[in-house]
C-alpha cells in the first residue's frame, strides 16, 4: 500500500476540494492510503464516502498564502502542512501533497524531510501541456523555488529533471532545452552561455539546445531548464496570456452580432474541451525535485480533479522509486 499525506487545509478551496479529491483518489487507485491533515470535524463532515483507506489527523493551525514561509513553518508546528511533512520524515507516509504556500511548502520539506545528498538546490518542476497531439507535457525546472542560481545548479537540474521525466513521466530519452532569449549557442547572458556549455558536454542527458519563450507550447523539448526567476515569469506570462485570450474570445463571441453568436454557440463545446486540455488541473501539481521524498505542490486554485492528479503524480513517484534512483545517481 502506498501511503500519501494530504495537507487538507491548503489551497483556495480547502478543505472541500481536497477531501473530494481524496475520495476520488481512493476510488481510482486501489493501492493508495491517504492520511488527511487538518480540522478533523470539518473533514469528517465532508467525507460523504468514508473509506478504510482514508484516515484523518487533527491539526489546529493553518499556514496561509500570506504567511512568511520560514516564520510560519517555525512557529506553526501544529499546522496541517508541517505535520504532513513530518509524517513523511518519520516514515508514516511515503509522499506528501499540498496546495498551499509554495515557499512554506519548500521550507517545510527542507527543514523536515531534507535534501537528497549531493543535491545543491531543490527545484520546483511543474509540467504544462503543449499544443502537440495529445497535449504532451513539458517539465519546467525551476519554476520559482530559487531566484538566483549559477550554471552548476542548472546543470544539476538538467540531470535530475531527466531522471524524473524518464522514470515518473514515462518519457523515453527526454529532450532537454535551456530557456533563453535566442536559439543560437552564442545567445543569452553569462549564466545561460556557461550553462549551455555544461549541458552540451553532459553525456547523461539529451540536450537539444536553447529554447525561446515563443516555443514554450510547441513541444520542442520535454524538460526546460531555467533559474526560478526566469522560469516563474515565463510560466505566469504563458498562463496569463492563455487565460486573457480565452476571455477575449469568449466576450467577442457573446457580444457580437447574430452571426457571431451562432458561430460561438457552434464551437462552444470544442473550445471548452480545448481549454480543459490545457488547464493546470490536468497535470495536478509540481514536484520539488531534490527533496528526499516525493513532495507534490498543487496549484492554489486546485479543484478535486487537480488533487486527484497530484495524488496520481505522488503515487507514480513512489511506485517507480524515483527518490532512491536519484540518491543512487548522485551518490
Amino acid at each position: 500500500m502506498i501511503r500519501i499525506a494530504l495537507d487538507a487545509m491548503s489551497g483556495d478551496f480547502a478543505p472541500d476540494e481536497l477531501v473530494k479529491g481524496a475520495m476520488l483518489a481512493v476510488r481510482t487507485f486501489e493501492d493508495v492510503h491517504l492520511e488527511l491533515f487538518g480540522d478533523e470535524e470539518r473533514i469528517q463532515q465532508l467525507l460523504t464516502q468514508p473509506s478504510d483507506r482514508i484516515s484523518v489527523v487533527h491539526t489546529t493551525e493553518v499556514i496561509t498564502g500570506d504567511d512568511e514561509p520560514t516564520t510560519a513553518v517555525r512557529r506553526k508546528k501544529d499546522s496541517s502542512m508541517v505535520r504532513a511533512a513530518r509524517s513523511v520524515k518519520d516514515g508514516t507516509n511515503q509522499a506528501m501533497v499540498t496546495a498551499g504556500n509554495t515557499g512554506a511548502a519548500l521550507t517545510a520539506a527542507l527543514a523536515t524531510v531534507g535534501r537528497i545528498k549531493g543535491i545543491k538546490r531543490p527545484g520546483l518542476a511543474p509540467a504544462f501541456p503543449t499544443l502537440t497531439p495529445g497535449n504532451k507535457p513539458v517539465i519546467l525546472l525551476d519554476a520559482g523555488a530559487n531566484v538566483d542560481l549559477d550554471p552548476a545548479h542548472l546543470h544539476q537540474f538538467a540531470i535530475i529533471g531527466s531522471v524524473y521525466a524518464r522514470d515518473v513521466m514515462g518519457i523515453e530519452n527526454p529532450r532537454v532545452g535551456l530557456l533563453n532569449n535566442g536559439s543560437e549557442e552564442t545567445k543569452g547572458n553569462k549564466q545561460t552561455k556557461e550553462t549551455y556549455q555544461l549541458l552540451k558536454a553532459e553525456e547523461n542527458i539529451n540536450f537539444v539546445g536553447n529554447i525561446e519563450p515563443t516555443h514554450l507550447l510547441t513541444g520542442d523539448c520535454d524538460l526546460l531548464v531555467a533559474d526560478g526567476f526566469t522560469g516563474n515569469i515565463a510560466l505566469k506570462t504563458m498562463e496569463g496570456t492563455v487565460k486573457n485570450m480565452m476571455g477575449f474570445i469568449k466576450s467577442t463571441l457573446s457580444e457580437g452580432n447574430l452571426k457571431t453568436k451562432i458561430g460561438g454557440a457552434l464551437i462552444k463545446d470544442a473550445l471548452k474541451e480545448a481549454v480543459g486540455s490545457l488547464g493546470e488541473h490536468e497535470i495536478g501539481g509540481a514536484v520539488f525535485l531534490g527533496i528526499d521524498a516525493p513532495i507534490i505542490k498543487g496549484h492554489g486554485n486546485s479543484n478535486d480533479a487537480a488533487i486527484l492528479n497530484a495524488i496520481r503524480q505522488a503515487r507514480t513517484a513512489v511506485e517507480n522509486d524515483f527518490v532512491q534512483k536519484t540518491r543512487d545517481y548522485f551518490a
